[in-house]
């Protein structure tokens, strides 16, 4: 069993809201986990995580992002491994979410509404870091 951790990188995508301007967070729901968490993926063979974090929001939500302050870095166990995922705050810019294999339903939610909906408290907690960190930009 290898003890490296798994790399992984992703963001948590923000935007003001089209009808009321209010800070909305887009949460992804992967059907394979049946959760719903912030966009991120494993990282390819040497690239660089906020590249990695960049990518993984497209192909997932199939939005473009302007990447912002870094955030926390989580360490869990999945699968019997270890796993670290580096995060970023990123704004939302142009795109149209298709469903894929991968990601089936995305939605925008106001900053309270996504904290309830995420899956797991490690989730939850960067969106509290996100909103810090917005009102202090």
């Amino acid at each position: 069993m290898n003890g490296d951790p798994v790399l992984a990188a992703g963001c948590v995508l923000w935007r003001r809201s089209p009808f009321d301007g209010e800070l909305e967070v887009c949460l992804v729901h992967r059907p394979k986990y049946d959760d719903w968490s912030h966009p991120k993926g494993k990282l390819k063979r040497g690239e660089d995580p906020l590249a990695g974090a960049v990518r993984e929001v497209e192909e997932e939500t199939g939005y473009r992002c302007v990447p912002g302050p870094r955030l926390a870095t989580l360490h869990y166990m999945a699968n019997g491994r270890p796993k670290q995922v580096s995060y970023w705050a990123a704004q939302g810019a142009d795109g149209h979410f298709v469903p894929n294999h991968e990601v089936d339903r995305i939605r925008w939610l106001p900053g309270a509404a996504a904290r309830e909906r995420l899956t797991q408290p490690r989730d939850q907690e960067l969106v509290d870091e996100l909103l810090a960190v917005l009102r202090h930009a």
